[in-house]
C-alpha cells in the first residue's frame, strides 16, 4: 500500500468547561459558610469586589423583597400558587463586562449632614453633667467618671484560661525540671478533644529520646490533675480516675469497670455476683457511674456547639398557601466597583496592565452574576420541593411523599446533578423544624392495595411509633410489624423491617424483651 500525506476535514462534538462554568457549579453546591469563606477570598483577591453594605435607605429588606416579588414565591392554597415565578435560570454563557457596565451599582458620594448654615450659626446643645462642661456625676443614665479605677486597662482586659494553659499551670507547680516539662508538655500536646490519651508510649519514649519508663512515671503524676480524668487511655481508665479523685474507688466498683459491658445491658443481678454486693449496693454504685463525666475536657472547655444557618425561609401565609424566601442574612453580598475600574483603566498605558484589569473586572462581573444564577437555583428547586411535599408540612412526616431526584429536575427541566449540587449542604427554615433539602428525598415503597406508594421515611417513622407503644408483655417482633404495616397497605419484607430497624439504632425484640424484663424487675426491686 503506498504511503501518501492529505488533508481531511472532520468534524465532532466535545464538552468544554470554561472557568466561569467551573466557577458556577463549584458555588452551586457549597454551603453558606463555605460560600461566605470562597466570597471573602476572591474580594482579597480581586481589588475591584467590594462588600455591600446595608441600606441606608430606611427601607426594609423584607418589604423591598416582597413589594418587588423577587425575595420569595408565594405557593397558593393548593400548592401550586398565585404568586410570581421566580425567575429562570441563566445559562452559563460568556458574560461580557462591557454589557454589565450599566447595570453594577457606582459607589456614591458621601454627603455631609452637617454643614455650615449660612443664615446664622445653629445653638449647640448644652453639654452633659454641669455648666462647667465636665462629664462628671452624669447622673443614673448609666455615667461613670473617667478617673473611676474600675475603667482602667488593666480592670478591662479579660481573657478566659484555656485548657491546655489549665494544664500547663499545672505541670509547673509539679515540676521544676526540664527533662520532665518537655515531657509533661509534649503529653499535653497529645490530648484528644475528649481529654483521652490516644498515644503509643513506646513511640512518644522514641520521638523524645528518653525511657518509656519515664514517661510511664510521668503520666501517672500528670493524672491527678484537674480536672479529673484527664490523660485516660481508655472509659475505664477515665472511670476510676474520677473514682480515686472522689474517693470512691474500692474493689466492687473496680470490678464493675471490668464488666462495663453488664451495665449496658442492665443486668442488676449478674453486677451483684460479679461485684460480690448487694442490689442496694448496685444502685449506689450505678448512681456513682452516673454522675462521673466520660469526657473530662468538655467539663472545662466544651466545644463551642455548632448552629445551623438556613438558606431557604418558609412561612405559613395568613390566607392559606406558604411563602419561601432566600435567607439574606446568609448570603454574601457583593458589587464591582466600576467606578474605581474606569478610573484605574484611563490611567493606564502598558498593555499588560490594562489586560490585567480587565479580567479582573470580567471576573468580578461573573461572580456576581454567579451568586445571582445560585440563588435563584437554590429558590427554584426548593420551592418545587415544597410543592410536592406540601403533605408533609401540613400533616407531618406520616404524609411524606416518595421524592428522587428526577422528579425535580424533571419539573424544572435541570439536570439530575443540578438538583444534587442544589440539595447537597442546603437547610430549609419551616414551621416544623430546619431540615436539609436531602430529607425529602427518599424511595418509594409499593402499596398492598394498589394506591400510592409510600415513602421509605414515612414508614422508617411509623415503625419507630409502632415500637415505642408496645407494651413490656407484647413485644413487636419483625414479623408482627410486617403485618401491622401491610394492614396499613404498606408492602414491605421482614428484611427491610429489620433493615430499617437496625437503621434507627433499634435493638431486635429479643433484646427488647429482655431489657423491659430486667427494667420491670429493677423497679419492682427499688420499690420493695
Amino acid at each position: 500500500m503506498a504511503l501518501k500525506q492529505r488533508l481531511d476535514l472532520r468534524q465532532s462534538q466535545s464538552l468544554v468547561m470554561t472557568p466561569q462554568l467551573q466557577q458556577a457549579i463549584k458555588l452551586l453546591q457549597m454551603s453558606n459558610l463555605e460560600l461566605a469563606e470562597y466570597v471573602e477570598h476572591e474580594i482579597e483577591q480581586n481589588p475591584l469586589l467590594e462588600r455591600e453594605e446595608g441600606r441606608d435607605d430606611g427601607v426594609a429588606d423584607d418589604d423591598a423583597r416582597d413589594g418587588d416579588g423577587k425575595g420569595g414565591d408565594d405557593i397558593g392554597e393548593d400548592g401550586f400558587g398565585d404568586g410570581a415565578e421566580p425567575a429562570d435560570t441563566a445559562s452559563f454563557e460568556e458574560f461580557s463586562g462591557e454589557a454589565a457596565a450599566d447595570s453594577t451599582p457606582f459607589d456614591a458620594e458621601v454627603d455631609n449632614t452637617y454643614t455650615n448654615d449660612s443664615a446664622g450659626e445653629a445653638e449647640l446643645p448644652p453639654m452633659p453633667g454641669g455648666s462647667d462642661g465636665s462629664f462628671r456625676n452624669l447622673g443614673a443614665g448609666g455615667g461613670r467618671d473617667f478617673d473611676d479605677p474600675d475603667l482602667s486597662l488593666e480592670n478591662t482586659l479579660r481573657s478566659e484560661p484555656t485548657l491546655r494553659d489549665h494544664l500547663v499551670e499545672q505541670l509547673h507547680v509539679e515540676t521544676e525540671a526540664p527533662a520532665e516539662r518537655m515531657i509533661g508538655l509534649f503529653l499535653i500536646d497529645s490530648l484528644d478533644e475528649a481529654g483521652y490519651l490516644r498515644l503509643d508510649l513506646a513511640e512518644a519514649a522514641g520521638a523524645l529520646g528518653c525511657g518509656q519508663a519515664e514517661i510511664e512515671q510521668m503520666l501517672i503524676r500528670m493524672q491527678r490533675f484537674d480536672p479529673a480524668g484527664m490523660f485516660a487511655r481508655n472509659l475505664q481508665e477515665c472511670l476510676a480516675l474520677q473514682l480515686r479523685d472522689r474517693n470512691r474507688y474500692d474493689p466492687a466498683i473496680a470490678a464493675l469497670l471490668d464488666n462495663l459491658e453488664l451495665v449496658a445491658d442492665g443486668d442488676y443481678a449478674a453486677i451483684a455476683r460479679v461485684c460480690g454486693v448487694d442490689h442496694e449496693d448496685v444502685v449506689d454504685m450505678l448512681a456513682d457511674l452516673r454522675s462521673l463525666n466520660p469526657k473530662p475536657a468538655f467539663a472545662f472547655e466544651a466545644p463551642p456547639p455548632v448552629s445551623i444557618i438556613p438558606d431557604i425561609l418558609m412561612r405559613q401565609q395568613p390566607g392559606g398557601g406558604w411563602l419561601i424566601e432566600l435567607n439574606q442574612d446568609s448570603l454574601p453580598r457583593v458589587l464591582v466597583n466600576a467606578e474605581y475600574y474606569s478610573l484605574v483603566n484611563r490611567q493606564l498605558r502598558d498593555r499588560k496592565d490594562r489586560l490585567f484589569v480587565s479580567e479582573q473586572y470580567q471576573a468580578a462581573n461573573w461572580l456576581v452574576k454567579s451568586l445571582h444564577q445560585r440563588a435563584t437555583t437554590i429558590l427554584r428547586v426548593a420551592t418545587e420541593i415544597v410543592r410536592q411535599q406540601d403533605g408533609f408540612f401540613v400533616r407531618g412526616v406520616g404524609h411524606l411523599r416518595p421524592m428522587v431526584l428526577r422528579d425535580i429536575a424533571t419539573a424544572l427541566e435541570m439536570h439530575e446533578s443540578t438538583v444534587s449540587r442544589v440539595t447537597s449542604n442546603k437547610y430549609i427554615a419551616t414551621p416544623r423544624g430546619i431540615y436539609e433539602l436531602k430529607y425529602f428525598f427518599s424511595q418509594a415503597i409499593g402499596s398492598s392495595a394498589g394506591g400510592p406508594a409510600h415513602s421509605a421515611e414515612a414508614v422508617r417513622f411509623r415503625i419507630r411509633e409502632l415500637i415505642e407503644a408496645e407494651k413490656p408483655t407484647g413485644v413487636l417482633s419483625d414479623d408482627r410489624l410486617v403485618e401491622l404495616l401491610r394492614a396499613e397497605s404498606v408492602d414491605i419484607a421482614r428484611r427491610t423491617v429489620a433493615k430499617y430497624r437496625e437503621a434507627m439504632r433499634i435493638p431486635s425484640s429479643v433484646e427488647r424483651r429482655r431489657i423491659k424484663a430486667r427494667t420491670a424487675l429493677n423497679r419492682e426491686a427499688a420499690h420493695a
